[in-house]
């Protein structure tokens, strides 16, 4: 492997040569970036957007914020960068996020390896030459003995697909593709299309700023109030005099975060008990509310005891007593879609100038020059906010024609639904890497503590082949098949595979419904990654370099 870039000059142009390419510069491609570097490795990040960040430079929709506190969804790498760096809320919105990111990039002088405005469109493994070729939508060609795709979890939008929306007279957004400039909805007559984080973090803004806001739902979804403030300092000092240990609790907890684990069941505590639990993580807010008994995500009876008190809260809340029960989630367990944090989101449905529209019970026939059509009759607005989410988990990495060994393509290969070992690698795809990727704690668990364990585990792993005159390293087919078997069996354990939610593609027509992350926990999957490698990559197939074979 060479320490240093390479550009060679062909008939077809020139190609960069590179020990590693990454793909994305978000947390993930950004670390992974400062990590080969440091062991001396050459490679080049190739990024879409004109910046770094990753979900927070595209995510800037109102009210987009994170729903893990802010010293917890952090880097850990630089026990300087951790001290010197304020937040300034408990949970950080967009804009701080993608500052704090930035900073990154300046900190560790990252920019002059990221090639921005830039679109992988290819990556095909080379058999002979034993590298991968990856071709970009500028022409680019680079050639690199590893490939790793740093791509993200939430990163491919789903793109609307409604009738007649070409005709529309108005304006329409993504909430993932949200104008840099930002959108105001001044006196306008707005109407949002979907309820999932997004939409719940932009409702609240979007009502105060417009004439009159219609929300189509189809599927309400259990909200908990964030109880977001100002950052306390004697808080963020006691968090930053033991940070060591913090970040210890993390890396080997079940969600990546330090809240304790509960030791009682629903079903084992008294109604008192339950109640006065209930309540207390209600109060406090944010994530943690479905952690307060250690049976909700396992029993559907013990489920329904959160569900309810959920419930309970949104009637008290919302005046109308049939649009609170619109808004009341009854169709799958709480906790089985990813639960959202908000700041008055059901408050907004009291206002005179918001209306709600149960769009399963009258779906949504077209979009017209006037606004839009249900079974019911037409909505006039001025504006449409698509709030439907992304093709999540696998959908960044399949917009990408990726072709591995004898030209098979990762799309036929995950056909039926991704298969992976450890999340990491694909049988087939040698020297292809996928931080955070199915089969791995990512989206269930805080995406930082993951992205770090993956990016330290490809650097910790390309290290030791480079040690060991290793030129490629391919997940072992049948290690892999018992992997996603092990995956799988975990998660129909629990009640995760009941919810028609992203997490199993449900959201994506025509996509394979497979449970794709692992939800066995971040420690358990992390102590699982370090034995591997102990062992000397077991699960693994590793081929020598020539050069090493032959003497």
């Amino acid at each position: 492997m060479t320490q240093t870039a390479e550009t060679t000059s062909q008939a077809s142009g020139d190609v960069q040569r590179f020990d590693a390419v990454i793909v994305g510069a978000g947390l993930a491609g950004l670390y992974m970036l400062h990590r080969l570097r440091g062991l001396g490795f050459s490679a080049r990040v190739i990024e879409a957007g004109d910046g770094v960040g990753g979900t927070w430079y595209w995510n800037r929709y109102p009210g987009a914020r994170c729903d893990i506190e802010s010293l917890e969804y952090s880097y850990s790498f630089s026990e300087e960068l951790q001290q010197e760096w304020h937040w300034s809320e408990r949970f950080a919105s967009q804009p701080e996020i993608l500052r704090y990111i930035e900073h990154v990039a300046d900190r560790f002088d990252l920019r002059r390896d990221v090639q921005f405005k830039t679109r992988v469109t290819s990556a095909r493994w080379n058999d002979e030459a034993r590298q991968w070729r990856i071709e970009t939508d500028r022409g680019d060609v680079l050639d690199a003995r590893f490939c790793i795709m740093a791509t993200g979890m939430l990163s491919a939008p789903q793109d609307p697909d409604f009738a007649g929306l070409d005709t529309f007279a108005g304006d329409w957004y993504h909430t993932g593709r949200w104008p840099h400039e930002g959108v105001d909805f001044t006196g306008q007559r707005v109407a949002v299309i979907g309820t999932g984080s997004s939409a719940i973090q932009s409702i609240p803004i979007i009502a105060q700023q417009s004439a009159h806001l219609t929300v189509f739902q189809r599927t309400p979804n259990f909200v908990i109030p964030a109880r977001n403030h100002p950052m306390d300092p004697e808080y963020e000092r006691s968090i930053k005099d033991r940070y060591a240990e913090v970040r210890e609790i993390e890396r080997y907890s079940r969600a990546g975060t330090t809240a304790p684990r509960p030791e009682r069941g629903v079903l084992e505590s008294s109604p008192e008990e339950r109640e006065r639990e209930f309540r207390a993580r209600w109060e406090r807010g944010g994530l943690g509310f479905t952690g307060a008994f250690n049976d909700l995500l396992m029993s559907r009876e013990a489920n329904e005891f959160a569900a309810e008190f959920v419930r309970e809260r949104i009637r008290e809340v919302v005046h109308d007593p049939a649009t609170a029960e619109l808004l009341s989630p009854r169709s799958y367990p709480i906790g089985t879609k990813r639960v959202c944090i908000d700041t008055g989101y059901f408050e907004t449905f009291n206002r005179e100038n918001v209306s709600l529209v149960d769009i399963r019970s009258a779906p949504i026939l077209e979009i017209t020059p006037k606004g839009i059509r249900t079974t019911e009759g037409e909505y006039e607005v001025d504006a449409i906010v698509f709030a439907i989410g992304f093709d999540a988990m696998t959908g960044t990495l399949l917009r990408v024609d990726i072709r591995g060994e004898g030209g098979q393509s990762l799309a036929d290969a995950w056909a039926d639904g991704p298969v992976s070992y450890l999340g990491l690698c694909v049988s087939g795809f040698p020297n292809l890497f996928t931080i955070t990727g199915p089969g791995s704690p990512s989206v269930l668990s805080n995406m930082i503590v993951s992205i770090e364990q993956h990016v330290d585990w490809i650097a910790d792993c390309l290290e030791y082949l480079r040690a060991q005159g290793v030129e490629v390293i391919d997940a072992d087919e049948e290690a892999q098949a018992e992997w996603v078997e092990h995956v799988a069996e975990v998660g129909n354990m629990t009640l995760y595979p009941s919810g028609y939610s992203w997490y199993v593609g449900a959201n994506i027509e025509g996509k394979p419904r497979v449970f794709m992350p692992y939800i066995g926990g971040v420690g358990a999957y992390r102590k699982r990654c370090e034995q591997i490698a102990a062992n000397g990559y077991t699960g693994f197939a590793l081929t020598a370099s020539t050069a090493v074979a032959e003497a």
